[in-house]
């Protein structure tokens, strides 16, 4: 790609995306439950926050790096945990991995992964993963993904609780979607019936999660999985200060505010609307990220003067992965930190301790 058209802004990549995807692929990838209410409120909320900024504070060297959970992060910017990455491109999760450790931005790995956990572990280099887990039935099938999540070195487990069922995700209904021939759930091969399928009228991916998620999931269940290693327990899908409360008094150490990207309850509150309440409500006991609309430097900034720690980007990513592979991965994330690293400055933030609540207003 020339530079003349190399994308700049995470919006060009989503445009270019279009035309690289099947429209299986792409209609997964970009579509949300019912009427996708939640889909946009996710991106059009952001525009409701002004920012305030400050004038006349030396901002000529700038400070993006952080820490959480004791861990060393180089910006505030981490990778969402999204299924299926070699829909987008044959390295799939690899690639992935391997753009955000280049640039030291952690990447959470999801369950449904189409490179195992291992492999993907394999390109970390310095930089933290994290391993996001959905519960199955099958509770011994559970133990073996946290047991091999921390042998291969992941700092953290990121439970997703807003997952019961899966929402109503037509675009899929009518794909009638399924993985094609040759890919498959690098995570879950030993698992019987693992293959998603076309089903006649119906999503493949709908009925398979439907057989195999544990929908009686509840907060004790959280204690149970703790035991099963020493790896800090990340609580994602969290939108209510009651909830964020009750995952932290049931030993959850961070927090994430996500409504699954507008994917499972349509209709749900935006993210960053949602963010205010849950991090009143847990304080300094836990630290709290975001995900959900992100798509600028400012969108970031404004989240981090919510009470963030953090944020994920999700769909994006893929526009990078679909668009240009490892390399445009590592574009779109080098987008995002530059235009936070410019609206810092513009703010008068010359590091991220300097964000606060008193930089936006509503």
């Amino acid at each position: 790609m020339t530079n003349s058209a190399k994308p700049i802004n995470l919006f060009e990549y989503q445009a270019l995306a279009a035309g690289q995807l099947s429209q299986m692929a792409l209609d997964y990838y970009a579509s949300g439950a019912g009427d996708e209410i939640t889909l946009q409120d996710n991106r059009a909320a952001f525009a409701g926050y002004k920012l305030r900024p400050r004038m006349l504070v030396d901002v000529s060297h700038r400070d993006l790096s952080t820490t959480i959970l004791g861990q060393a992060w180089q910006m505030p910017i981490a990778i969402a945990p999204m299924a299926f990455q070699c829909l987008a491109a044959k390295e799939g999760e690899m690639a992935t991995a391997s753009a955000a450790a280049k640039l030291g931005s952690m990447m959470i790995l999801s369950t449904m992964a189409t490179k195992s956990l291992e492999e993907v572990a394999s390109v970390r280099q310095q930089t933290p993963q994290w391993f996001q887990l959905y519960v199955h039935r099958d509770r011994g099938l559970t133990k073996a993904l946290v047991e091999r999540a921390h042998a291969a070195g992941y700092q953290a487990l990121c439970l997703t609780v807003d997952a019961p069922m899966l929402g109503r995700r037509e675009k899929d209904m009518r794909n009638q979607f399924a993985l094609p021939t040759g890919m498959e759930l690098a995570n879950l091969t030993t698992l019987k019936d693992l293959k998603i399928t076309q089903r006649a009228g119906e999503s493949g991916l709908f009925a398979y999660l439907l057989e195999q998620f544990n929908a009686a999931l509840t907060w004790s269940d959280l204690e149970w999985l703790q035991s099963l290693s020493p790896l800090p327990l990340v609580v994602k899908g969290i939108l209510r200060g009651d909830d964020a409360l009750r995952a932290v008094e049931h030993g959850a150490q961070g927090i994430i505010v996500s409504n699954h990207g507008g994917r499972q309850l349509d209709g749900a509150i935006a993210s960053i609307d949602a963010l205010s309440e849950v991090v009143a409500a847990v304080g300094d006991r836990v630290e709290v990220l975001v995900d959900g609309g992100i798509r600028r430097g400012t969108d970031v900034l404004k989240a981090l003067a919510l009470g963030a720690k953090a944020v994920l980007l999700g769909r994006p990513i893929l526009w990078g992965l679909a668009v240009a592979g490892e390399a445009g991965v590592q574009h779109v994330l080098e987008l995002l930190r530059d235009e936070l690293d410019l609206a810092m400055a513009l703010s008068g933030c010359a590091k991220l301790a300097d964000i606060d609540s008193s930089l936006v207003v509503r």
